[in-house]
């Protein structure tokens, strides 16, 4: 089964998903078996590798040492085409939808193409919506791009389902690393009303009430980072949500 179609299963079947995002240039190589022994334990069902600025070839030997530890699928979320590794099972294709930014919009991704020729890697274009969370993120500054207001609800629905019909699998709300606030509950909402493809929120969730919050609002897989970058006994926080939540981990 495909990184995809698993997904759709999950949502098919009403189980939700979390992944775990790490950041290459924010997490030290030496730590990986410690950490991702930690997230094997626990109820997250895919790791992200990716951010918006990572050094030459750090994604790609941040994810060779994850694979040695665990079986859970691995899925790039670059911010540029210098993340692009085939040793990951997956590769979100993000178009910044949110923006209008070209070089974020398409010309990203013909200088990907000849990179991607020749991988096994398994291509999910995805539309990227960046929400405002409070203060001004990385994906802001090297984007150059404005994220969508909070109260201008029509407008992001609407944008996240252009995405879908110009082909888009995937819908991620994303409120950035770090944010102040996160994506809020009337926003999952109104998207998830609005579109039928797989729903992606991320950013800014640092508790188990935001987790369950996102997930009630509507989400299918939540996504965090910086919560386990700055506590790992976040873990256990996340299995509490799992006995109440139906996430699935298989992947077969």
């Amino acid at each position: 089964m495909t990184i995809y179609s698993h997904i759709q299963n999950a949502v098919n079947t009403k189980r939700k998903l979390l992944a775990v995002l790490i950041d290459p240039d924010k997490f030290q190589l030496e730590n990986t078996k410690q950490f991702i022994l930690k997230v094997n334990a626990s109820i997250a069902t895919h790791i992200f590798v990716g951010g918006s600025t990572v050094q030459q070839n750090a994604t790609h030997a941040l994810v060779i040492e994850i694979k040695k530890y665990t079986q859970l699928p691995i899925v790039l979320f670059p911010g540029d085409v210098t993340q692009i590794t085939g040793r990951a099972d997956a590769l979100l294709f993000l178009s910044l939808i949110s923006g209008r930014n070209p070089d974020y919009l398409i010309d990203k991704h013909v200088k990907a193409v000849q990179t991607l020729k020749g991988l096994n890697l398994e291509v999910i274009p995805t539309g990227y919506i960046l929400i405002d969370g409070g203060q001004i993120t990385a994906v802001e500054r090297v984007t150059k791009t404005k994220p969508m207001v909070v109260s201008g609800l029509q407008d992001i629905a609407n944008t996240a389902k252009a995405g879908q019909l110009l082909g888009m699998k995937l819908i991620y709300l994303e409120a950035g690393s770090g944010a102040k606030q996160a994506v809020s509950f009337e926003t999952i909402k109104q998207v998830k009303q609005d579109v039928n493809i797989p729903l992606i929120v991320g950013g800014g969730i640092k508790s188990k009430i935001q987790i369950n919050e996102a997930f009630t609002a509507g989400a299918d897989m939540v996504v965090i980072g910086t919560a386990f970058e700055k506590d790992e006994t976040f873990f256990e926080a996340i299995n509490e949500v799992g006995e109440r939540k139906k996430i699935n981990t298989s992947i077969a």
